[in-house]
């Protein structure tokens, strides 16, 4: 039986999703959980991994057991054995096509980030953080650049493990509210650093450091080390999956969920 699940987690609680020796990552405390209510070893796939500090409001998972338990069990059962910081949403049983990373066609992230003179401190590690005005009109103009199918090399780690810096990206905006700014990409697939590259190199342009066609300048010479340095993770939320739901009809948070109105608190 292969089961799905919505996860939501505070990323600077862990480090990453991907499990660790240590035992300090998401994927580690999850995994302990769902052990717990299977009673026999339980192993997750996930949608996206995040990084360290990273935040997710819609990570979707599966994994596989022989153990029969009503849905509500790997709800809230799980919830019981799960630190604070992170919480099943959902679950669903789904047929054994259903792949949290290989079905997926598409994911959503958003980077909150505070502009302001002084930093944040309730939110501290919930959003990213720049003093100095930022033109939020330019930066949307910029970004209009990388909607369609690029080579975003000049946006990927150093260490990025993906087979082709090739993506498609459905949609690319900058909103501002108040103090905050908000980042939303939407794309088939992301390479490692990809949207904090993008984000910090939106900074520049928001800053009136460099112009406004900086990023189709960057995307042509498909090199890392003309672009901005990688920004904080604290403002970075995975905050839906997108799968074909006449395939898979996974509640609507396995598809997007906005993050909730300004001010996080």
């Amino acid at each position: 039986m292969r089961i799905a699940l919505g996860v939501e987690y505070f990323g600077g609680a862990f480090e990453g999703w991907q499990i660790q020796p240590h035992g300090r990552t998401v994927q580690d405390a999850l995994q302990a959980a769902l052990t717990v209510i299977a009673q026999v070893p339980v192993e997750v796939v996930c949608a996206g991994r995040t990084d360290t500090g990273v935040h997710a409001t819609s990570q979707v998972v599966h994994f596989d057991t022989t153990a029969r338990r009503p849905l509500e069990a790997w709800v809230r059962g799980v919830n019981s054995h799960l630190p604070a910081s992170v919480s099943v949403t959902w679950a669903v049983e789904v047929d054994e096509d259903f792949h949290a990373r290989f079905s997926a066609v598409a994911r959503h992230y958003r980077y909150v980030l505070l502009n302001r003179r002084i930093r944040p401190a309730i939110q501290a590690g919930r959003v990213g953080w720049t003093h100095g005005t930022l033109d939020a009109e330019r930066m949307e103009r910029a970004a209009r650049v990388l909607i369609g199918e690029h080579d975003f090399t000049s946006f990927r780690a150093a260490g990025c493990q993906a087979h082709s810096p090739v993506r498609t990206m459905y949609g690319a905006a900058v909103q501002r509210q108040g103090d905050y700014l908000l980042f939303d990409f939407h794309a088939n697939a992301f390479l490692h650093h990809m949207i904090r590259n993008l984000v910090g190199a939106l900074i520049q342009v928001g800053k009136g450091r460099e112009p406004e066609d900086w990023l189709t300048h960057l995307l042509a010479v498909k090199d890392r080390r003309q672009a901005a340095p990688t920004f904080a993770p604290d403002g970075l939320y995975l905050c839906g999956v997108d799968y074909p739901a006449e395939k898979w009809p996974l509640p609507d948070g396995g598809r997007i969920i906005a993050l909730p109105q300004l001010p996080l608190i």
